[in-house]
């Protein structure tokens, strides 16, 4: 048996939240398309194979540095992003160009301080893709956070899109935690305890005291479901319905992607913290998406 928190038992969880976290989003990437809304209502499949987008595409790179450093090495991070961009998984025009500069040889820190006159960008790209680092520090939430913070520095800056990594970090680690995943309450209140205030931690405490809503289309209306496609209008819904279905990847898929939103990252980001735990998806699901690049180390 592979010790829990060996290199190879920290690799072996953290790659079991990347399958999640794709299957999550290439089946949430489905629904972005309006002639499939029918399906969704009706909780019906639509034919596969599902393709993944640049959530699990980041997301790889961040299980390969992990895999190769055994911790965040930003400028390994920042050329594995560049290094296996592509440009047709849907990545947003500004991430296209900042990625295109690092390929080029540009240090990383020069053009993603610069992003947004100086502000970096405070979008949920750097929480998409933190599910399985936060599954890697699953015995220490502290350290996943911290790690998540460094993580999400090549590409996002700005302190809404870092706070946004590290709560998706910290709920992947408590999902994951040594003795099952905490009850609802008990994770959003961890989650809440590691992040800095913020607007993103504001949202999370909507969301703690909306755990008792069973209408999450009234939630979404209150917490955003990324329609904006800022941190803080994506992770406190997305960790909402996580935190709710802990147990049941099929039943928070669902919740998840029936609100719409940025419907692929919502599902990437509770498809890798629930992943991270002990809710694997349905073996029908990981059939019909698409499989990992052969890149991604599969062992240590």
């Amino acid at each position: 048996m592979t010790a829990p928190f060996s290199p190879r038992g920290r690799h072996e969880r953290a790659l079991a939240s990347l399958r999640g976290l794709a299957v999550g989003d290439a089946l949430g990437a489905q629904f972005l398309v309006p002639a499939r809304h029918a399906l969704l209502k009706r909780r019906e499949l639509p034919p596969g194979p599902w393709r993944w987008t640049d959530d699990t595409e980041m997301a790889c790179s961040v299980l390969a540095v992990l895999a190769g450093h055994q911790r965040v090495d930003q400028d390994a991070l920042a050329r594995s992003f560049a290094d296996h961009h592509d440009p047709d998984r849907g990545y947003g025009p500004t991430a296209s160009r900042l990625l295109a500069l690092v390929r080029a040889g540009e240090d990383w820190r020069g053009p993603a301080a610069a992003l947004f006159h100086g502000r970096g960008s405070w979008g949920s790209g750097a929480a998409m893709r933190t599910a399985p680092l936060g599954a890697w520090y699953a015995d220490d939430p502290e350290q996943a956070t911290h790690q998540a913070e460094i993580s999400a520095y090549p590409t996002h800056q700005h302190r809404e899109a870092v706070v946004g990594a590290m709560a998706v970090a910290a709920a992947a680690a408590l999902a994951g935690a040594p003795d099952g995943p905490p009850g609802p309450g008990e994770l959003l209140d961890g989650v809440i305890a590691l992040v800095p205030k913020s607007a993103v931690g504001q949202g999370l405490r909507r969301a703690r005291d909306m755990l008792d809503y069973g209408d999450a289309t009234t939630v979404a209306a209150v917490l955003g479901c990324g329609r904006r496609r800022t941190a803080h209008d994506t992770v406190p819904f997305a960790l909402w319905s996580a935190a709710r279905s802990l147990g049941d990847f099929e039943a928070a898929f669902w919740t998840t992607a029936r609100v719409g939103g940025d419907v692929d990252t919502t599902c990437a980001i509770v498809g890798g913290v629930l992943a991270a735990g002990k809710a694997a998806p349905p073996a029908e699901w990981s059939r019909r998406a698409e499989a990992l690049p052969d890149w991604v180390p599969r062992e240590l």
